[in-house]
């Protein structure tokens, strides 16, 4: 009796192996999502961003202010677009997040210097990512003791080391108590409308073929187009609710500034809903069963929430995590909702961070109705 139990159990086993041989769609997830991880993690992620980009406001750039920028730039923390630009200029590329600092030399820098007066130098930062910039921030305060050493001697040997030749001063806009619930929170919105979306949507043309009611969508005079849009429609509904949900909960539960528009956020969560959405559909069509669907989906998912910059800082990537994180429509919703919440800006502050997003959803689309046309066939 107990040998018919053993063989029994072992040929479960077997049966169980040789099922999962044969469903290569799941086999494949199995392997793939912990390379993915080990791949991500391993490579991708860094906790520590360095080259961060930092925009210059120096009218008259001299040997002193040219010795601090090479040394700010060897730290490896910095790294200065060029030419220099305006004050309003660099307040524009602060809000709209092509850069992460400010480096505002004050005029007549280099005489105050001389002059024993330590003067200020402003380094302005955007504080809504608090994990990109601490790092940063440390070295340049640190350096106002270092980067001039080399200058300083001779008759301005008595300005080295004290007093400090010139004064370090930061300012942490956006954010500037570092608080990490304004970070993460508004980024949940983003982060929960891509996993109910995808997943969600995942499931619709496989659950139609696992319950036999696609034969009474197959004998409607709909086309397929007309039957793709009718299952996408319900989950925008469905996205707007948990949006506002989310941002009602932000506001009064973590106290989430919200310095912008909520009508354009709202306006602007369109396109990310629809792109998700189409994923999902996609993601549909190309499974055989619902246990696929939601695999596909997590595949998805996964990447999504890793290279987007919602929990690790996007700069801080190397060139080719970013280009793949660059093509997900979470990256750039990111950037659209935490610069209304947190910048108060407006559309044309933001808009071009909807074109990825659309010419994601236009791609992913097309796949989805060439595949569901398959389907129907």
């Amino acid at each position: 009796m107990k040998y018919s139990r053993f063989s029994a159990l072992i040929a479960i086993i077997i049966k169980e192996f040789i099922e999962m041989r044969r469903d290569r769609a799941t086999f494949l997830m199995i392997l793939a999502i912990p390379l993915m991880q080990l791949i991500l993690f391993g490579y991708a992620i860094n906790t520590n961003p360095r080259y961060l980009p930092t925009a210059i406001v120096n009218d008259n750039p001299d040997q002193f202010s040219r010795r601090i920028m090479v040394s700010l730039q060897n730290s490896t923390y910095f790294k200065f677009l060029s030419p220099a630009v305006t004050e309003e200029e660099a307040r524009d590329l602060l809000k709209e997040g092509e850069v992460n600092f400010v480096l505002n030399f004050p005029p007549n820098f280099s005489n105050d210097v001389i002059r024993g007066l330590s003067p200020p130098l402003l380094l302005e930062a955007d504080a809504t990512d608090p994990a990109a910039t601490t790092r940063a921030v440390a070295v340049f305060n640190d350096l106002a003791t270092l980067a001039l050493k080399e200058e300083l001697v001779g008759p301005l040997a008595n300005l080295a080391p004290k007093p400090l030749p010139y004064q370090p001063i930061v300012h942490a806009v956006y954010n500037p108590l570092a608080i990490t619930a304004y970070n993460i929170v508004p980024g949940l919105l983003g982060v929960v409308l891509t996993m109910t979306m995808v997943i969600v949507t995942a499931l619709v043309i496989t659950r139609e073929y696992e319950r036999g009611t696609m034969e009474n969508l197959l004998a409607t005079p709909l086309k397929p187009l007309e039957i793709m849009i009718g299952k996408i429609l319900p989950y925008i509904i469905v996205g707007y609710a948990q949006a506002l949900l989310i941002l009602f909960l932000a506001r009064f539960l973590f106290d989430v500034p919200m310095q912008g528009s909520i009508l354009l956020l709202l306006f602007l969560c369109l396109p990310f809903i629809a792109a998700n959405l189409a994923m999902g559909l996609t993601f549909s069509t190309l499974a055989v069963n619902q246990l696929q669907a939601v695999q596909s989906a997590m595949f998805f998912f996964l990447p999504s929430i890793l290279l987007s910059g919602f929990m690790f800082p996007f700069r801080g990537m190397p060139e080719w995590a970013q280009w793949v994180g660059s093509t997900l429509p979470l990256t750039h919703f990111l950037v659209i909702v935490r610069g209304i919440l947190l910048k108060g800006n407006g559309f044309l502050d933001v808009w071009h961070e909807t074109i990825p997003i659309m010419i994601f959803t236009v791609f992913v689309l097309a796949v989805s109705f060439k595949r569901f046309r398959k389907t129907l066939d």
